[in-house]
């Protein structure tokens, strides 16, 4: 019986969860830290533990976190960080340890381009450009003309200005202002302004989570009367509730989960997305946003990983993380939250136009737009 309990506990497949459960960015992290209670605890005959750490939205504190799982939990691993910032910070760190990353993030940024770091890593999100893609498109076929554009002073709204710049050209869009703001700011006045007076035709935010209510209220307050669109870090069911009226007719792109109710029974997510949905409501007593499924999405991708790398190594050592990350890359065509993965050496996001859907805000609620 002791020696069963001990090759139990050697082949024990332990896995690091990095959460902004507080902090700026708590709107993002709080409905990821609650999803580690329903991962998977076993697969393919194996345990799986799940460490749970805070880093309270700085980057510093995710770098600390994540060397700690690495060096004292020796972690097989890692679900997180819960910000875009948080996750660039610790690329070189679980490179250097060959431990895979699922980075559920906004930011393209950190599988984009591909090479030896950022190859331990696999974002759990849908690219900037599969989501820029629907909303440019829509802008084109209701003529938007003119683009002015706000985002956060990190990889997040970085990034989405680059994969925003590198399309409008193409669609005839010409884009007149180019504004930053700080995650922690409680005031974007000055920045508002500039957008207004530049008189664009639409206005596109690039923000995550929360913040991204206030550069819109602060627009629909200095009198701007154009179209509002938003990125899926805006899909969460607290931007309806902090922007109430002023946020009415946003349009967005963003996953299914928002509109669930309105999806074709025929999509293979919805009954993945609703069964997450109904686990979280009757553990939590509330509805996850879509930034929980970013992490239930990673339990996914781990648990048709694990046996594979169980062939070639055990869990513990750096045979067993290197096929794990091999294996991650293989993944095909896994049914999730909120679209279907296909990973591939170049492509480590994986989603495809299944993983989002055209969303509108109307009378206080996301509907879908048809």
């Amino acid at each position: 019986m002791a020696l069963g309990l001990a090759f139990a506990a050697q082949a024990q497949v332990k896995v690091g969860v990095v959460s902004s459960a507080t902090g700026p960015t708590a709107l993002v992290g709080i409905p990821q830290k609650n999803t580690v209670p329903l991962l998977p605890k076993t697969v393919g005959g194996l345990t799986v533990e799940y460490i749970a750490l805070d880093d309270a939205s700085d980057p510093t504190n995710s770098v600390t976190a994540v060397r700690k799982l690495i060096s004292e939990n020796n972690v097989d691993a890692i679900i997180g960080p819960s910000g875009s910032p948080n996750a660039m910070g610790v690329i070189q760190f679980v490179a250097d340890a060959g431990v895979p990353l699922l980075a559920p993030v906004g930011t393209a940024a950190v599988v984009v381009p591909m090479d030896e770091k950022k190859k331990w890593v696999f974002k759990t999100t849908q690219n900037d450009d599969i989501i820029a893609d629907a909303l440019l498109e829509h802008m084109s076929r209701h003529g938007v003309k003119t683009l002015g554009f706000i985002g956060t002073s990190d990889p997040y709204g970085e990034n989405w200005y680059k994969v925003v710049s590198g399309m409008t050209d193409k669609l005839g869009i010409k884009l007149v202002a180019n504004e930053r703001f700080q995650r922690s700011d409680t005031s974007v006045i000055g920045q508002g302004l500039k957008l207004v007076g530049a008189k664009p035709d639409a206005i596109l935010i690039a923000v995550p989570g929360g913040p991204s209510v206030l550069p819109q209220v602060t627009l629909f307050d200095q009198g701007f009367k154009g179209k509002v669109y938003q990125t899926h870090g805006a899909a969460l069911p607290e931007f309806l509730k902090l922007g109430g009226k002023k946020v009415e007719g946003t349009i967005l792109a963003a996953s299914l989960m928002l509109v669930l109710p309105e999806i074709a029974d025929s999509n293979p997510s919805k009954k993945v997305a609703a069964d997450y949905v109904a686990a979280y409501e009757k553990l939590h007593g509330t509805k996850p946003a879509t930034f929980g499924a970013n992490v239930f999405d990673a339990g996914m991708l781990l648990q048709q990983a694990i046996p594979i790398a169980a062939k070639s190594g055990k869990p513990g050592t750096k045979e067993f993380r290197a096929a794990l990350r091999d294996a991650l890359e293989q993944t095909r065509e896994l049914v999730a939250t909120q679209g279907v993965y296909n990973m591939t050496p170049q492509d480590h996001s994986g989603f495809d136009k299944r993983g989002r859907e055209l969303i509108t805000v109307k009378n206080g609620g996301f509907v879908l737009l048809k």
